[in-house]
Formats: structure tokens, C-alpha cells, sequence
């Protein structure tokens, strides 16, 4: 059986202590250390990754906003051209048209003339004619 006394006590009690002491020094605030270094660097790394993700959502928003306005001016742009387009075509369509219709009149008068010319030549021609069959009717 076991037997409670003074000497094993102070003997237990003095282990413990050496024991306590040693494994403190070589074991505990080693391992209290570690434990602090990796919260902290685990806390940096966090804090590095939220500033990190601001800082990914600030260009995002950025770029996003140069990006409305490059679609904005891009479409204005746009709009300006064919407006412009639109314009120089009418403006091309009237001109042709003007052509056309000058064309039109000129070639109405070239042959009004060529016409009276026509009928001036058919007339004499007639008179011709008719004086030709008349003579060869008379004759007959």
C-alpha cells in the first residue's frame, strides 16, 4: 500500500516544481510564442486580404465607371456620325436628284427640237410627196 510521509511529499512536491519550471521554459512559452506569431501573421494575412479586396472592389467600381462613360461617348460618337451620314446622303440624294431632273429637262428640249426639226424635215417631205403623187396621178 502506499504510505502518505513528509519526505516523499517535499520529494513530489520539488519534482513538480523542477518539472513545472523546465517544461515552462522549454515546452509552454516556446508554444505560447508560436501561437502568438501565427495570430499575428494569420491576422495580417487577413487584414492584407480585406485591404487587398477594397482595394480589387475600388478598381472594379473604377473601371466600371470609365467603362459608362467610354460606352457613352463611343455612343454619342456614334449617333454624331450618323447623323452626319444622314445628312451628306440627303445632301447627295437632292444633288443627284437636281442632276436627274436637269438631265431630264435638257433631254425634254433636245428633243422638242429634234421634233420641230423632225416634223420641219416630215413637212417638207410631205409637200414633196404629195406634189410627186400628183403628178403621177395627173399623168395617168
Amino acid at each position: 500500500m502506499l504510505e502518505f510521509n513528509l519526505r516523499d511529499f517535499i520529494i513530489l512536491v520539488v519534482n513538480f516544481l523542477v518539472l513545472y519550471f523546465a517544461l515552462n521554459w522549454l515546452l509552454f512559452k516556446p508554444l505560447a510564442k508560436v501561437f502568438k506569431e501565427r495570430e499575428t501573421a494569420t491576422k495580417g494575412a487577413l487584414d492584407e486580404a480585406k485591404a487587398l479586396t477594397q482595394k480589387k472592389d475600388d478598381a472594379v467600381a473604377a473601371m466600371n465607371a470609365d467603362m459608362a462613360e467610354a460606352r457613352s461617348n463611343a455612343k454619342s460618337s456614334r449617333d454624331k456620325l450618323r447623323e452626319e451620314g444622314l445628312s451628306l446622303q440627303k445632301d447627295q440624294v437632292s444633288g443627284t436628284e437636281a442632276e436627274a431632273v436637269a438631265i431630264i429637262e435638257k433631254a425634254r428640249a433636245e428633243l422638242q427640237v429634234e421634233m420641230l426639226r423632225a416634223r420641219a424635215a416630215i413637212k417638207g417631205d410631205v409637200e414633196q410627196l404629195s406634189e410627186e403623187i400628183v403628178r403621177k396621178l395627173v399623168k395617168v
